[in-house]
């Protein structure tokens, strides 16, 4: 019955910590963009009217994802995974959230790509409602959806001596990019976000939502392009974004789905 108890408060905590992100990013992203309407990608639409219903899913899945994240740090705590944490360190911090940071985002890529399957999309098919995304839009998912995309949260504390900071810290910072990634507004277009890098901007998870067989990445667009599945005027649009300062409609982007 402690165990129970402690496992709770550290999922109250855990849960309380992800709502307080999702507003504090939402309300401050809405702000910013409020001052630059000239940044928003899809000039003729405008995903608002979906916040109530994005926000209500979003306390859904952030609460699954609470699940996760707070299971796994629990398990750990209490010596049930494989490995002991690496000590708190200068270097062991950042090194485990590198590495967690690099498998991360190959497994959203290919959690992403399965639930585009025929058989497993109807979990999915509710985020991409968000035809144009908006701030709101990153956690609006099924339970199925999240637990096949954040799994990697639970997985991870049980195969790798992960300090715990580094994984709250990979966490936080999916949670605001991710948020960021899905605003609509494009403030981050340039040449670190456009081949030869692997980095992303906005417009990169904007074109998902928009025509959906293309970009599936969460962090880079690596596996994209190992898998040609990146939009084939992604890049051409982000340089004409560095080169003109303006956003071009992703009206004229469209091309025919090819995956």
């Amino acid at each position: 019955m402690g165990l129970l108890v402690d496992y709770l408060i550290v999922l109250a905590l855990t849960y309380a910590a992800m709502v307080a992100v999702y507003f504090a990013t939402g309300f401050t992203m809405i702000a910013i963009n409020a001052r630059h309407p000239d940044r928003r990608i899809q000039k003729h639409r405008d995903g608002m009217k979906r916040q109530a219903e994005e926000i209500r899913a979003s306390m859904k899945a952030l609460a699954t994802s609470s699940v996760l994240l707070s299971s796994g740090y629990f398990a750990q705590t209490q010596g049930w995974t494989l490995f002991a944490p690496l000590e708190l360190s200068w270097w062991s911090f950042p090194l485990m959230f590198a590495v967690c940071f690099v498998l991360f985002d190959a497994w959203f890529y290919w959690g992403h790509r399965i639930l585009h399957w025929p058989s497993l999309y109807k979990f999915h098919v509710p985020h991409h409602r968000s035809i144009a995304p908006t701030v709101w839009s990153n956690d609006s998912s099924t339970t199925v959806d999240t637990l096949i995309e954040h799994f990697f949260y639970f997985l991870v504390w049980f195969v790798l001596p992960v300090p715990a900071l580094s994984v709250f810290a990979l966490r936080l910072f999916d949670q605001i990019s991710g948020m960021v990634g899905h605003s609509g507004f494009e403030y981050f277009a340039s040449k670190s976000s456009r081949f030869p890098s692997p980095l992303i901007c906005t417009t990169f998870h904007d074109l998902h939502h928009s025509q959906f067989h293309y970009n599936y990445g969460n962090f880079f667009s690596f596996w994209d392009r190992i898998c040609g599945t990146v939009h084939p005027k992604y890049d051409v649009l982000v340089r004409s974004m560095e080169e003109t300062g303006e956003i071009p409609d992703s009206e004229e982007t469209k091309v025919k789905a090819t995956g």
